[in-house]
């Protein structure tokens, strides 16, 4: 089946098209066909799309919406330009998969998108007023543009962390704003950490309820998240991504007392603050210089920045610290799995994260570390760190076009 994953901004629409079945996945054998981007859609819009072993396409075109956007696209792939096997009509894409933010408490799995599930997610835009809108907006110009014939699957963020307990997901505030508002942590990047579990345990070979670990999320948004039994216990963003582990630009666990103080002393808005606890805080705020943890790097190697060393020794203690307490509410586990841009690439925000952690059996191997960069898979652990250490590159897109597949054919979801 050819399954075309759709991630849809408020002003972008990101797609990859995967072949892949149920024998594929079982052979870990899916095939992306071809992955591209389109940017400032409503205005002139830039498109790029990539197709394998060729050159990428790149044009500027006026697109008013995401349907035309989603329109331009798949003409351009089904056109003679792009030749890509098995593609020549918009018939030979089989169904959609659509990654969706926020699913509330409704959704526990990945499902099959029909006008209930669109109310859900309508009904849930408080929760995420900047993704769900944006995520509907894709769905229903998915809709007009393959019609009815087409299945739409949504694959939800939230949706790994349901299995938390009410220890973990509920906060110590009055129960009645859980009850009336459903005020609770519902956490983020659940389909990365899904993969990543996934992952593990087929290198390991490994059954779910054996797989536990923590894994780390590590990007612009990073997350970390205790993984026992293969089912997420707890995760380090909140009701919303801002809670947590420090950020590129979010600033992670903040005393709530910092927002009445800053409003008294700034005379700021709550709009305003909250704009810069989400846009202007995390290695940002601290270094003063950028949110690119490849460039605090280079400016600390070269330039010995005292700021920006700072922020990537904030970074990286913060990790530790959530290291440190879920391996206590987990009573153990067997590996740590770093992920995402910063995860899979910064060899030193590795070592530092994992520094002085002898006492709980976590023992960086540097030279393996040092050789673990864009893209690959494999463990920097020593032999004898009685916890391992992996990195994992991430991949979302194929769990939204595996999970497609599954709910189309109504196979069992992992």
């Amino acid at each position: 089946m050819n399954i075309l994953v759709l991630n849809c901004g408020s002003s972008s629409l990101k797609f990859q098209i995967i072949e892949t079945d149920l024998e594929l996945i079982e052979k870990h054998a899916d095939v992306c066909l071809v992955k591209g981007l389109v940017e400032r859609i409503g205005s002139q819009a830039l498109i790029s799309i990539k197709v394998e072993g060729k050159q990428a396409f790149k044009q500027a075109a006026p697109l008013r919406d995401h349907k035309q956007a989603i329109n331009y696209v798949i003409n351009w792939i089904i056109s003679d330009e792009s030749q890509i096997p098995g593609i020549n009509s918009i018939n030979d894409i089989h169904a959609v998969g659509h990654r969706t933010v926020h699913g509330g408490e409704a959704f526990h799995h990945s499902v099959r998108i029909d006008n209930d599930v669109i109310k859900s997610l309508e009904d849930n835009i408080d929760l995420a007023p900047l993704h769900n809108p944006a995520n509907i907006k894709g769905i229903k110009a998915a809709k007009d543009v393959f019609g009815p014939g087409t299945p739409q699957v949504a694959i939800f963020d939230t949706s790994f962390h349901q299995t938390m307990p009410e220890t973990s997901y509920l906060y110590a505030i009055p129960y009645q704003y859980y009850r009336r508002y459903k005020i609770r942590k519902y956490g983020f990047h659940g389909t990365s950490h899904r993969y990543v579990s996934y992952r593990y345990r087929k290198i390991e070979g490994l059954t779910k309820d054996e797989t536990n670990i923590i894994t780390l999320h590590l990007g612009n948004g990073a997350s970390c998240c205790a993984i026992k039994n293969g089912k997420s216990i707890d995760t380090s963003m909140g009701f919303t991504p801002l809670e947590g582990l420090m950020m590129g630009t979010r600033c992670g666990d903040v005393d709530p007392s910092v927002i009445e103080f800053i409003a008294h002393k700034e005379q700021s808005s709550l709009d305003e603050i909250f704009n810069m606890l989400n846009k202007r805080s995390g290695l940002l705020g601290i270094s003063g210089l950028t949110h690119d943890m490849r460039d605090l790097l280079e400016e600390e190697e070269e330039h010995q920045d005292r700021r920006a060393t700072l922020a990537v020794k904030m970074f990286s203690q913060r990790i530790k610290k959530y290291i440190g307490a879920y391996l206590a509410q987990m009573n153990g586990a067997d590996a740590i799995c770093f992920t995402g841009g910063i995860g899979e690439n910064a060899t030193e925000v590795r070592s530092r994260a994992c520094q002085d952690l002898e006492w709980f059996g976590i023992k960086i191997d540097e030279k393996l570390n040092n050789q673990m960069i864009r893209g690959k898979e494999g463990i920097i652990s020593t032999a004898d760190s009685r916890i391992k250490v992996y990195v994992l590159p991430t991949n979302e897109e194929l769990v939204i076009a595996r999970d497609t597949v599954r709910v189309v054919l109504n196979a069992q979801l992992p």
